[in-house]
């Protein structure tokens, strides 16, 4: 094995001859090129950028946008951004135990005062896509001192994955992810002798940082590191010890110097104001065809697509594609003899988002995996097992990266040749597509034009229905109106109302929001009882309600007749609304 083969697992980075230094043309280009493509991805937001939505987010860029916005408000009044009661009043929202992101929310907030939320969102993901792609080809070419054509393919590779490009649509927290390779770069390098008090502290730093970025991928790629790192020792056990000595001394002052950083931040998530244990979420495992077929948004995906498995289209977290994973599987055993290939069984990850049992083609074949044992611990329990194929990717890359560098710093014919066919395969499929953009649904004049705050005093907005997790809009006029009304209800992730601290998406369902959601879908009005409208004042009074406001759309005829009857008080039509006041009837 030649001095090139080597990983810097293998060496001591401050001795091992430097390949790169300093900043050159080429990671110049990489870095506009992959800036590039990510634009290429969201150009229909960034085409509309007053009014584009990602239509495959469903509710979650609303979400994500009020998340943005509500950071922001809390930046500009000074306030705790880590709880808002702007909805799901007068309960409301513990923003640390949610993907608020405040790594990106609170440095972004003066553009998103200035701006607006869906700017900080575009800005968001393209830095992600884009960032997260070059951190990696940082690493491939500097750590693995590997050329800069194959270090851009593992950094393209890694950013531009499919569950990067899925996520990109409605999940941020799994798109910008770029300080995960600065982590594994530290980690290393103080593993092997590099424990400056620089690398130190910055590794600290670091992860206090991405804690405050997304703590779900942060845990999915600690335990892939985990595995990258017991399998190349085990087959390396004489570096072992020296490894152990140098790291665990000085991991231990970053893990102090990050937990002390996030100290308050993480008893808040935990034991603050609507709080909770775990969330609940079902089965939520890949089907093993999501393994071998082309992306939806893809080349691959467009020209033959494959037989519909994935969850959403925000959860395509493996989709490696048949000759992606046949050309890994060629690389693994062609670079056995380097330990960090060997040590890429990281792949395995792959298994553990199979789920409790092995499904094929939606078919359960009823054989048990391993998820069914790890899905007992604490904290891995509220990770969606499909998500851990994505502590795959870099496992996948640096296979692609290591047999690619090889392939042409050797110069073998025509072996270049067979190997440039066999990355075109596997890869030019996976080139995603431009994200699918359209027009938001407009805001109701009502409150575009402020005239809300002729109907609310200090109580909230009761929309009909209420906001939940399968319509959000609400949020979005809120956004609308500069965040000046609290409304009853939401979308976020909360307290259910069962015992041991168990999580549900959206606030905990009143009689009155069951009723009028019931209304919503089925458009049958109810013949309204005493009862009823008993619960229906007992609600109100819960969410101190000034106002109840139905906007135009599906069976408003039948909503409007159910609210009357509910409250006992006449609508009035204004700003493009019906609009019950009902300031008179809550005490």
């Amino acid at each position: 094995m030649t001095t090139h083969d080597q990983s810097v697992l293998e060496r001591q980075p401050t001795t091992a001859p430097a390949r790169h230094s300093g900043v050159g043309r080429g990671d110049v280009v990489a870095a506009v090129g992959f800036l590039v493509a990510a634009f290429y991805v969201l150009q229909g937001q960034w085409r509309n950028l007053g009014g584009g939505y990602l239509y495959n987010s469903g509710q979650d860029q609303t979400m994500w946008e009020w998340f943005f916005s509500v950071a922001a408000n809390s930046v500009a009044h000074l306030d705790n951004p880590l709880w808002s009661d702007l909805q799901n009043y007068p309960l409301g929202v513990n923003l640390m135990a949610n993907t608020a992101m405040f790594g990106v929310s609170i440095p972004l907030a003066p553009i998103t005062l200035l701006f607006g939320p869906t700017v900080t969102w575009a800005i968001a993901l393209t830095v992600g896509l884009a960032g997260t792609a070059f951190a990696w080809f940082w690493l491939f070419s500097r750590q693995l001192n590997a050329s800069k054509g194959a270090a851009a393919m593992g950094g393209a590779l890694c950013g531009f994955a499919p569950g990067a490009i899925s996520h990109a649509n409605g999940h941020p927290n799994f798109v910008v992810l770029f300080l995960l390779p600065v982590i594994a770069m530290l980690v290393t390098r103080i593993a092997h002798g590099g424990g400056t008090t620089k690398n130190t502290v910055g590794l600290g730093l670091i992860v206090a940082l991405q804690i405050l970025l997304g703590e779900e991928p942060l845990l999915i790629f600690a335990m892939s590191f985990a595995i990258f790192a017991v399998v190349y020792y085990v087959s390396r056990p004489r570096s072992l010890w020296p490894a152990v000595r140098n790291a665990v001394p000085r991991l231990a002052v970053s893990a102090g110097i990050a937990l002390t950083l996030v100290a308050f931040p993480l008893w808040w998530q935990f034991f603050g104001p609507q709080s909770y244990s775990f969330l609940e979420h079902g089965a939520m495992g890949n089907d093993a065809k999501a393994l071998f077929q082309f992306p939806t948004q893809s080349l691959g995906g467009e020209a033959t697509p494959g037989q519909n498995v994935r969850i959403n289209a925000t959860e395509e977290n493996a989709y490696f594609g048949w000759p992606l994973l046949v050309l890994s599987l060629v690389a693994a055993v062609w670079m056995w003899r380097v330990a960090c290939a060997r040590a890429a069984a990281a792949i395995v990850m792959s298994v553990l988002s199979l789920g409790a049992t092995l499904v094929i083609g939606k078919d359960d074949t009823g054989i048990t995996l391993p998820w069914t044992k790890l899905a007992e611990y604490p904290l891995v329990e509220s990770v969606l097992e499909t998500r851990f194929a994505l502590g795959a990717v870099p496992a996948l890359a640096l296979l692609v990266v290591l047999a690619t560098d090889r392939t042409f710093r050797n110069g073998l014919r025509p072996l270049p040749a067979f190997w440039i066919a066999g990355l075109t395969l596997a890869l030019v499929p996976l080139i995603p597509t431009p994200l699918v953009t359209v027009d938001k649904s407009p805001t109701p004049e009502f409150f575009a034009d402020g005239e809300w705050e002729n109907f609310v005093d200090d109580g909230s907005v009761v929309t009909v229905p209420l906001p939940r997790p399968e319509d959000a809009r609400p949020l979005r006029w809120q956004m609308d109106a500069d965040m000046g009304f609290k409304l009853a209800a939401g979308y976020f992730v909360g307290p259910s109302d069962k015992e041991e601290k168990v999580a549900k998406y959206g606030a905990v369902d009143r009689p009155t929001a069951l009723l009028l959601g019931s209304v919503y879908d089925s458009g049958t009005v109810p013949e309204i009882t005493a009862d009823q409208r008993s619960d229906a004042a007992e609600d109100m009074a819960f969410w101190e309600a000034d106002v109840v406001v139905l906007p135009p759309g599906k069976n408003t005829l039948a909503l409007r007749t159910t609210v009357t009857d509910l409250v006992g008080v006449e609508p009035r039509y204004t700003g493009g609304v019906w609009v019950w006041d009902v300031r008179t009837l809550v005490p």
